[in-house]
C-alpha cells in the first residue's frame, strides 16, 4: 500500500495528510459500488412488479407476460450463479496448486533448515558448550579447595 504525506514518529497522521490509494483498491470498490447498484435496481424491480401485480384491476395478459419475464429472469440467475460456481472451482484449483507447487517445497525447506540448526546445535553443545562448563565446574572446585585450605590471618 503506497502511501504518500506527512506522518509523525507516533503513527498518527495530521489532520492535512494526503494518503492516495492504490489502483487495486480502486478497482475493488468500483467493483463493489456497480454490484450494489445493480442489486439495487434488480430490487426496485422486483418490488414494482409485485405491486402490479398486486393492483386488482391488472390484465391477465399482462401478468402471463410478467410471469413470463420473471421466468426469464430466474433461468438467466440460475446462469449467474453456475458462472459463480465454475469461477470458485477454477479458484479453488488454482489454490491447491499453489499450495502443492509452492507452498509446500517452502514448508520441505523450512523443515530441512531446522533439522540443520537442530543437528548444529547439538553438535556445539555436545563439543564446545559442555566441555567450557566441565572446565567452569572443574577451575570454581580448585578455587573453592584453594579457600578451603588457605590460612587466614
Amino acid at each position: 500500500m503506497e502511501e504518500t504525506g506527512i506522518a509523525n514518529n507516533y503513527g498518527v497522521e495530521p489532520e492535512n495528510a494526503v494518503i492516495t490509494i492504490p489502483s487495486d483498491q480502486k478497482k475493488q470498490r468500483r467493483t463493489i459500488l456497480l454490484i450494489s447498484i445493480a442489486a439495487i435496481l434488480l430490487l426496485l424491480i422486483i418490488i414494482t412488479a409485485i405491486y402490479f401485480l398486486l393492483t386488482p384491476n391488472t390484465d391477465i395478459k399482462y401478468v402471463a407476460r410478467l410471469r413470463d419475464v420473471f421466468i426469464i429472469l430466474m433461468a438467466f440467475e440460475s446462469l449467474l450463479i453456475g458462472v459463480a460456481l465454475i469461477i470458485l472451482i477454477i479458484q479453488i484449483t488454482r489454490l491447491i496448486n499453489l499450495m502443492n507447487n509452492e507452498i509446500k517445497p517452502i514448508l520441505d525447506s523450512t523443515s530441512d533448515t531446522v533439522n540443520t540448526l537442530r543437528g548444529t546445535t547439538t553438535f556445539l553443545s555436545n563439543n564446545f558448550v559442555e566441555p567450557v562448563i566441565k572446565a567452569n565446574e572443574y577451575l570454581a572446585g580448585i578455587k573453592e579447595l584453594l579457600s578451603i585450605f588457605r590460612i587466614k590471618k
